[in-house]
């Protein structure tokens, strides 16, 4: 969730860059900055934002194994060999 104190405009991060820059990697919260007023952009350190990177590549994995835990529950399993051929004949690889 973003904090409504952390809403700068574009002009006052430009200006005061190291300021921002230095609260960013202190507090590892992102800021908003507006342009005439109305939401632009987010900026954030790059710490934080491989983390949260990292933690979204965690849940789309969990999601998945859990979508092919349901798929195998309801019996939708497929051989091996037969997805195999499935993806040579896609992808066109040769055997």
């Amino acid at each position: 969730m973003l904090d409504t104190r952390d809403i700068h405009s574009l002009t006052d991060f430009l200006r005061n860059h190291k300021a921002h820059l230095a609260r960013l990697k202190k507090s590892r919260a992102p800021e908003v900055l507006t342009v005439n007023g109305k939401a632009a952009v987010v900026v954030q350190d790059a710490a934080s934002y491989q983390s949260m990177l990292d933690s979204l590549h965690h849940l789309e994995t969990l999601a998945a194994i859990q979508e092919g835990m349901a798929s195998a529950e309801r019996g939708e399993l497929k051989p091996a060999a037969q997805v195999l051929r499935e993806m040579r004949a896609r992808y066109g690889l040769a055997r």
